[in-house]
Order: structure tokens, then C-alpha cells, then sequence
């Protein structure tokens, strides 16, 4: 199938202004010299003032502006987390796992990527690595062996688990959002092929740690007479977290039945923990949300917009197009190995708030006369969006800046005493990248384009 024509895009001033603002804050985020929320922040004021978007647009309308499902299922996501983290619940979690391993310092490092991606398809990547983190640190330390594998097995398995659902890894949100998808079709989708890949992660870490992670008799010992049931502070507020986290996920589970979109879902959650919490005053708990982050959404979200809205999008998605000639299969590939690549160098939500409309737009040329779900969920273009999320959150595992979990993992190994280089998180975040795209590659092919399920 051959793109459809489309009227020349317009290349004037606005165009290059959009163009210019987009260029440029992609080159300072991936720079890291000034702190992304801030480029995010006064890219988009940029955006409003010089008139590429009218201030309606950039906030009121999704096709241009903040998409505001993201941006309230992430806060309040944050703010049910916060609430359960002084209970102790992901200490006990932890010290349960390492007891489980018999103190054997490689079972423990496997344990902990199985637990690591659990909780990151339940609650979210970032979330886990930000609890998961320092009790990891605390266990490696009781076995004085080096933490530095057991972080970066971390921040991999905290990718390949958050991959698997639509909560799971921001990138997910924002194609759910962006694609109308549902909880259960990332489950019935992605579910599948991440537990095979988390399967083909342990036997490759097993060949990259497995001889070198030794310990004492005497400090295994001493892992297995630590109390987990210690670590529980407030068992109360620990079973109504408990329960109102298992109504949400149900929520998210059966919101395609109930009508609701995730963010009310998880909203609704949110205000029931505080209710039931007895927090007189929420100030700390809402404190504690990342509104950096937030913030750097909301702002990336409406530069993105003026690219969409002036034509650089069309133009790309025409690219793609020529690239592919219209074969569907040609386009996943090239979809999920080039967002691989690209979200290993660049941080994978900026990429996929460029890629979502890129989609949307190729869609559109191929299939004119459909819009909506209908053009949306063409089941030639499905493999496509499965494609994106696989290519754009496993490619983040590829180096130290390719997603937010891996940043904030060698943060915190750095303040703790323990340097992770840029090369050294890569010597090992690349093969496995590679690894599991190329596993992704071959379920993509096989399920889609051969089997046809």
C-alpha cells in the first residue's frame, strides 16, 4: 500500500520556530546540563508566547496540548505510594526475598529482578527502583559483596517488568492514552512476551554475575536471621493500602466496562487512601509527589504539540512511509529497533511523545477515510503500537540515561559511595537491550504476521 498524497506542508517562520524549540530542548535534555524540568518548563512558555500555540490549545485541547490522563494517573499513583511507604511493607518485601535466596548472593540478585518486575508492572518502574534501591543496598551490604550489580539488575528488571502493563512504564501511558487502548490489551499484548523475556534476563545475567557474587557462611547467616516482620511499622494503614491498591488495579483492569479512564480510577483511589489514612494533613504526603517530573510531562507535552501542529510530524511520519513503502511489517521493525536505539541515547518519554503522533499521522495517510477507534485499532496498525512500547521501554535499558529508573538508580548508588560510569551501566545495559528487542523482534513476527492472533 502506497501513502496517500497530502498537501505540501507549510515551511514558514512558525514552522522553524516550532522546529528550532524542539531541536534545541532535546539537545539540552539529552545534555544534561541544565535539569530537564526547567527546558521542559520554558520550551513550552516559548511555544505559547511566539504564538505557535494559542494558550486554548496548549491546555485544553489533547491533540496539541498536556494530555491530562497521564498527568493525573502519575500523581496519583505518587500520591497512593507515598502513603504506603512508611508502613514498611517494601522492606519486608525485600529482607522476605533475600531469606528466600538462603543468603546465596546470586539468588538473591535473581529474586530481587523477579520482585523488581512485579512491582514495577503493579505500581510503576520508578516508584520501585526509588523503594527497592536502598533496601538493596542494605542487603549487599550485610553480605559485603558489591552492590553495583545487584542496582544495575535492578534498574533492567525494573524496564523489562514495567513493559508489561499500561501503569508500568510512563512510555505505556502515553501510547494507552494517545492509542485509546485499554488495561487488558497491554496484559493479553505484552504480558506474554515480557515474562519470556524476563526468563531469557536470568539466564543472561546468571552467565554475566553468577561465578563472581560470593560471600561468608557467617554473613549469609546473618541474612537469614534477619526479622522481616520488624520491618512492618503500621500494620493498620499497611491492609487499607493494601486494599485500596487491589480496587484500583481492579479498576484498571475492568475500566474499558465501567467507562472511566484509568487517571479517575486511580484519582479515585488516591482520595480514598487519604480519607481512610487519617492523615489530618496531606501537605507532606503530597509534598513527597515528584513535581518535577510532573511538570516536565506538561511541558514536554505542549512542545511536542507545536511540532505536531505546524507539520514536522507529518513530515516524519511521510519519511517512515517512503522507508516502508506501506508493508506493515516493515514498519514494526523499523518502529521498534529504531525506538530502541533512539530511547537508549534519549530518555524514552520524550520519545514517545514525539512517536505517538508520528503513528497517528502515518495512520491517517495510509487509511484516510477511517478515524477514530476505527483507524486507531486497525488490527494492521495494532502490531505497530505493541512495537513502540516494546522498542521505546526496552531500548531504555541500553545506557544510564535511556529511562528515569536508571538515572535515579545511579543517583542513589553514587550517594551511597558507589560510582556507576555511563560506560559501565552501558558494557552491561546493551547486550541485554539487544538481547530482549530481539526476542520482542521474533514474538512480534511470529504472533502477528504468522500465527495472525
Amino acid at each position: 500500500m502506497s501513502p496517500e498524497a497530502v498537501d505540501p506542508i507549510a515551511i514558514n517562520t512558525t514552522f522553524w520556530i516550532a522546529t528550532a524549540i524542539f531541536v534545541i530542548a532535546y539537545g539540552l535534555i539529552v545534555s544534561e546540563k541544565i535539569h530537564k524540568t526547567m527546558i521542559a518548563i520554558f520550551g513550552a512558555a516559548l511555544v505559547i508566547v511566539l504564538g505557535v500555540l494559542e494558550q486554548r490549545e496548549a491546555f485544553h485541547i489533547e491533540e496539541f496540548g498536556i494530555d491530562w490522563n497521564v498527568i493525573f494517573l502519575l500523581i496519583s499513583m505518587m500520591v497512593i505510594i507515598n502513603i504506603m511507604r512508611p508502613t514498611g511493607v517494601f522492606e519486608y518485601i525485600a529482607i522476605k526475598s533475600a531469606k528466600l535466596g538462603k543468603g546465596e548472593p546470586f539468588k538473591i540478585l535473581a529474586i530481587f529482578a523477579v520482585v523488581t518486575a512485579v512491582m514495577s508492572a503493579l505500581l510503576d518502574n520508578v516508584t520501585t527502583v526509588l523503594l527497592i534501591a536502598p533496601v538493596t543496598l542494605f542487603i549487599a551490604d550485610a553480605l559485603d559483596v558489591d552492590p553495583i550489580p545487584y542496582l544495575i539488575s535492578n534498574a533492567l528488571a525494573s524496564n523489562i517488568g514495567g513493559t508489561a502493563t499500561l501503569i508500568g512504564d510512563p512510555p505505556n501511558i502515553m501510547i494507552a492514552s494517545k492509542a485509546k487502548l485499554e488495561f487488558m490489551d497491554f496484559i493479553y499484548n505484552l504480558t506474554p512476551v515480557i515474562i519470556l523475556v524476563m526468563v531469557v534476563y536470568l539466564i543472561a545475567i546468571k552467565f554475566i554475575w553468577g561465578k563472581s557474587l560470593k560471600t561468608k557462611d557467617e554473613l549469609k547467616t546473618r541474612v537469614m536471621q534477619m526479622n522481616e516482620n520488624e520491618a512492618i511499622k503500621d500494620p493498620v494503614l499497611l491492609k487499607k493500602s493494601l486494599f485500596v491498591l487491589g480496587v484500583v488495579i481492579a479498576g484498571f483492569v475492568m475500566h474499558g466496562a465501567l467507562h472511566l479512564e484509568p487517571a479517575t480510577i486511580a484519582l479515585f483511589g488516591a482520595g480514598l487512601l487519604l480519607l481512610l489514612s487519617g492523615i489530618h494533613n496531606p501537605h507532606h504526603v503530597l509534598s513527597e509527589v515528584e513535581w518535577s517530573t510532573i511538570f516536565f510531562f506538561m511541558g514536554l507535552f505542549i512542545i511536542i504539540g507545536g511540532i505536531v501542529k505546524v507539520g514536522l510530524i507529518e513530515m516524519a511520519s511521510n519519511g517512515v512511509l517512503a522507508i516502508t513503502q506501506g508493508n506493515m511489517f516493515a514498519t514494526s521493525m523499523v518502529v521498534m529497533w529504531f525506538s530502541a536505539f533512539a530511547s537508549a541515547f534519549v530518555d524514552n518519554i520524550p520519545y514517545v511523545a514525539t512517536m505517538n503522533p508520528l503513528i497517528i499521522d502515518m495512520a491517517q495517510k495510509l487509511w484516510p477515510d477511517l478515524s477514530g477507534l476505527a483507524l486507531l485499532h486497525k488490527p494492521e496498525l495494532m502490531p505497530v503500537w505493541w512495537s513502540l512500547a516494546l522498542g521505546a521501554c526496552l531500548g531504555g535499558n541500553g545506557t544510564a540515561i535511556g529511562a528515569s529508573a536508571n538515572v535515579i538508580v545511579v543517583g542513589m548508588a553514587e550517594k551511597a559511595g558507589h560510582k556507576i560510569s555511563f560506560g559501565k551501566f552501558m558494557l552491561y545495559g546493551m547486550p541485554i537491550m539487544i538481547l530482549t528487542v530481539a526476542v520482542s523482534t521474533i514474538y512480534v513476527w511470529l504472533r502477528y504476521y504468522v500465527l495472525g492472533i
